[in-house]
């Protein structure tokens, strides 16, 4: 599918300023909103949409169709009068420039138990009919991870491999008593994701004012631990026990000498082909009901994946594995129509995979990080090279800002020399023409004036903001994700600068 020539930023919900510990989608998403439009940006990307767990990673998510209730806005339930302010009034204060998950996951849960546990007293009836046809609508997916999220609360936080073995084969009779028992739990898990839904479609109307849309990301694998396993372990490889049999990872690269190893259970594709695809069909169909263009995290996945022995502790011992390749598309095209998705070809990207991003029309992307290497690959990802038909990036959310890539230092985990790092900057600073004082800018410039028709810069980029914004470090546990703005540091000359280039390159309509 064609996209027209656009801009726009990449900023995740959390990263939004607020007083209660992490970004929420009401009235501050709102005023984003506004400055995207002052600016003349028509695209908002966030990361994966739904609730974390270990590691706070938008990827590894308890479930590929749920939304998570963490940004649930308090002001918004303020004022359709299921929360008051005297219940805020003893809120913790956090940090207001980066997410303490733990902390904050705790005191939100606080006040959301208290607001599901009122809700049948509070709600108007409007709202208790809309709940209702929201659960009835998403009954597919919602009454097994309600259920899914009850269980894991009772089992202390435990994966599912370790309930009681009846719980994780998911017998009837089991899964009944569970449901009986845990009922006031399950409700409080559809009530929040009723209230989720609610405030996102607000938001998300809101935008469609202004002519922004949503770019959305799917990762490619869903986590082990998480209801769509638990729910369809048939659609994967899993052991007698539950465990992986094989997992998903990628071969070292740029970003680890050793590889990725991200231990997603990989799909039994021949299970998911005897069913038509049924379930990607439904992961599709939730995502377009909640954003308007879907990028596709590990694109080439689809073509060939890293399959990794689910007992290694690196993925250097992997293997590529053919994946469903055109079939998966043909199907969905018959099924779903013409979609807007944008092919993260990112990575080790073959012959194949370009004709199966080709095939289905699927923009690719090109990272102006990448441009200045010295791999093979780097003359790719500089803008006379670029087709119209991919999406620019200045960086995404697993590379350093791009002040702190241009004023990184070789060091333990690098997989550059200093001498590699120092002829790249000498590279970018010719190619460039630019002494490098506002290296973001030079790249915004770069991919705002590219051929591409859309560009998309991480807020961060645009603030100008090194190594201590950065959102992610691929490959390490701890500490990532965590990055919040603060609304002085967006000042009128930042506005100002960025329409003024949006305006310029034609990217304004």
């Amino acid at each position: 599918m064609k996209f027209p020539r656009a801009s726009g930023i990449l900023l995740h919900p959390t990263s939004l300023p607020g007083p209660y510990g992490i970004g929420e989608i009401g009235p501050e998403a709102y005023r984003f909103a506004d400055f995207l439009q002052a600016t003349g940006q028509h695209l908002w990307q966030i990361l994966p949409l739904g609730p974390t767990s270990y590691g706070d990673s938008p990827y590894q998510s308890p479930s590929t169709f749920a939304g998570n209730p963490l940004w649930i806005s308090f002001d918004l339930l303020v004022q359709d009068k299921l929360l008051s302010k005297t219940q805020l009034k003893n809120f913790p204060a956090f940090p207001a420039g980066r997410v303490d998950f733990g902390p904050v996951i705790q005191a939100r849960f606080a006040v959301l138990k208290k607001v599901c546990a009122a809700f049948a007293e509070k709600a108007s009836p409007e709202m208790q009919a809309e709940f209702a046809d929201f659960c009835s609508r998403n009954a597919d997916w919602l009454d097994d991870y309600a259920l899914f999220s009850a269980l894991k609360d009772a089992h202390g936080g435990v994966p599912w491999t370790q309930w009681e073995p009846e719980l994780g084969r998911r017998e009837p009779a089991a899964l009944a008593a569970a449901r009986e028992k845990h009922a006031a739990d399950i409700r409080a898990v559809k009530i929040a994701q009723y209230l989720f839904d609610r405030q996102w479609k607000r938001l998300r109307a809101y935008c469609a004012e202004r002519r922004i849309q949503f770019i959305g990301d799917i990762p490619i694998f869903v986590a082990h631990d998480s209801a769509d396993v638990w729910a369809h372990p048939h659609l994967f490889f899993l052991k007698p026990d539950g465990q992986p049999s094989v997992v998903a990872g990628v071969p070292p690269d740029y970003f680890s000498a050793t590889g990725q190893l991200w231990g997603n259970p990989l799909y039994n594709w021949e299970a998911h082909q005897a069913q038509n695809y049924d379930w990607w069909m439904a992961r599709l169909r939730r995502i377009f009901e909640m954003v308007d263009v879907v990028r596709i995290d590990h694109f080439r996945g689809f073509e060939a994946y890293w399959e990794v022995p689910g007992t290694d502790d690196t993925a250097l011992n992997g293997k590529w594995v053919k994946g469903p390749d055109q079939h998966l598309f043909e199907v969905l095209l018959q099924r779903l129509g013409r979609l807007p998705i944008i092919a993260e070809d990112l990575g080790v990207i073959t012959p194949p995979v370009e004709a199966l991003r080709d095939r289905f029309e699927f923009p690719g992307m090109r990272i102006l990080q990448f441009a200045f290497g010295n791999d093979d690959r780097a003359a790719e990802f500089r803008p006379e090279s670029y087709p119209e038909h991919c999406c620019v990036y200045t960086g995404t959310h697993d590379n350093d800002t791009t002040v702190g890539w241009f004023h990184s230092q070789a060091g333990e985990g690098s997989t550059r020399t200093q001498e590699q790092i120092d002829a790249e900057n000498k590279m970018v600073l010719d190619y460039l023409h630019t002494d490098g004082h506002e290296i973001h800018w030079d790249l915004i410039g770069l991919g705002s004036r590219s051929n591409a028709n859309v560009f998309v810069a991480p807020l961060q980029d645009v603030l100008g903001l090194g190594s201590e914004a950065r959102m992610n470090v691929p490959g390490v546990a701890g500490g990532n994700w965590q990055w919040r703005f603060s609304w002085d540091q967006l000042t009128d000359a930042i506005r100002d600068r960025l329409a003024y280039v949006t305006r310029a390159t034609g990217r304004m309509h």
